[in-house]
């Protein structure tokens, strides 16, 4: 066999040959930097069982590091340089926990790899309250705003953020409002459940079940239209201009190598272009938002800018 055909043999075997995804992503760790029940914990498990159904990483474990709106978490990934077997779960409740927390580790500090999905906020009351749709709750409202509790999560997450926003849209100063942040869906619910709060904001995915059992009665959502499988009237076609998306995606630890960053970004591309993680998005009422690689990159740039101006704007951070 001539001997230059035999070298571009071999060069075009190695071409075609895949990336050694295994060995870079082999016994995968995916943290929740929050409690269990909550929207990143459920994201984070929802990845887990798609990865490992799949078959694209195999074995994935999560665990939950909670507090200070995901900013313990945070920390602790960025200890973790050069851990190219780590992801952490995050989001636009994140972005605002930096700035009200005062974090000394920002997302410019992590390596970014996907953004995935989204979610509209719903604002919720106990089944048996007295407010049936968002004009009755803002009327209370104007009428005695520190009366008036909401919960939510973290302090200056998308929950905190649209509770300031509504504020200000109704007319009331969002440096009046009482906002009551828990770590997890599950205290938000046990609160309202318990009648500790007049409302509570979160992703729909977090009240869903206790919406479809009549425990929670959902009165508005942040989305500009209507959605598909959610019957929940717009905050906007209720006389309130405001709409808000949450968020999640992924970061990894700082000090990865390249080729770690393309075997974790690979490994998410697969997830999300799986049947079973569209099926995932239409059973959870998750909107695709899927952006990964160097254009997260950027949009993380951007979001933690525009997330500052908003929180600043509701009187949250200086």
């Amino acid at each position: 066999m001539n001997t230059k055909r035999i070298v571009l043999t071999l060069s075009a075997l190695m071409l075609a040959a895949p990336a050694p995804l295994a060995q870079n992503v082999n016994n995968l760790r995916i943290m929740a930097p929050a409690s269990p029940g909550g929207g990143w914990d459920q994201t984070s498990r929802a990845i887990q069982t798609v990865l490992q159904e799949q078959g694209i990483v195999k074995p994935v474990q999560v665990f939950n590091v909670p507090g200070a709106g995901g900013t313990i978490g945070l920390a602790q990934l960025y200890n973790a340089k050069g851990d190219g077997s780590l992801l952490m779960t995050m989001g636009l409740v994140m972005v605002g926990a930096i700035l009200t927390n005062g974090s000394k580790v920002d997302l410019s500090r992590v390596t970014p790899i996907a953004r995935l999905t989204g979610e509209y906020e719903v604002v919720v009351v106990p089944a048996a309250s007295p407010y049936k749709n968002m004009t009755d709750l803002v009327a209370a409202w104007k009428a005695d705003p520190g009366k008036t509790a909401f919960a939510g999560g973290s302090a200056g997450g998308t929950d905190h953020m649209l509770v300031g926003l509504l504020a200000k849209a109704a007319g009331i100063d969002p440096k009046k409002i009482n906002y009551v942040p828990f770590s997890g869906g599950g205290e938000t619910l046990a609160a309202l459940l318990g009648n500790q709060v007049a409302a509570g904001v979160a992703g729909y995915g977090e009240f869903e079940a206790q919406i479809k059992a009549g425990k929670l009665r959902a009165i508005g959502i942040s989305s500009a239209k209507p959605q598909a499988g959610i019957p929940v009237p717009t905050i906007k076609s209720q006389g309130l201009n405001v709409e808000l998306a949450n968020w999640r995606g992924i970061v990894a630890a700082p000090g990865i190598s390249a080729s770690e960053k393309a075997a974790l970004v690979s490994a998410l591309d697969k997830m999300h272009a799986s049947k079973e993680w569209k099926n995932t998005l239409a059973t959870r009422n998750w909107t695709d938002l899927y952006l990964s690689g160097s254009k997260f990159d950027v949009y993380l740039k951007l979001e933690a800018a525009r997330t500052k101006d908003v929180l600043q704007s509701i009187g949250l951070v200086k």
